[in-house]
C-alpha cells in the first residue's frame, strides 16, 4: 500500500540532468535510505523506464504520473512485508 503524501520526499533530477549529470547513484542512495511507510518521488523530463524496471527488480513499488507540461513524476515506497 501506498504510504501518504506527506511521508514522500521530493528530488528533481531535471537540473542535474541538464547539466549532464546521471542522476541514477543519488536517486538509488535515497531511496534505499528511505524508512518504513516513507517514499520518494523523482521529477524528471521523460519517463526513466530503466530506472523503474531496476528499482522494481530491488523490491520497491512504484506509481507514474504524468506531471506538468513534459515532466514525470515517479513514486517509490516500499512495500509493506
Amino acid at each position: 500500500m501506498m504510504p501518504p503524501l506527506s511521508r514522500f520526499k521530493r528530488f528533481d533530477v531535471r537540473a542535474l540532468l541538464a547539466r549532464g549529470v546521471e542522476p541514477f547513484p543519488e536517486i538509488h542512495q535515497r531511496v534505499h535510505a528511505l524508512a518504513a511507510e516513507e517514499g520518494l518521488i523523482v521529477i524528471a523530463p521523460f519517463l526513466p523506464s530503466p530506472l523503474v524496471e531496476r528499482l522494481c527488480g530491488d523490491g520497491f513499488a512504484t506509481k507514474v504520473e504524468r506531471g506538468g507540461g513534459s515532466d514525470w513524476m515517479i513514486y517509490f515506497w516500499r512495500e509493506a512485508a
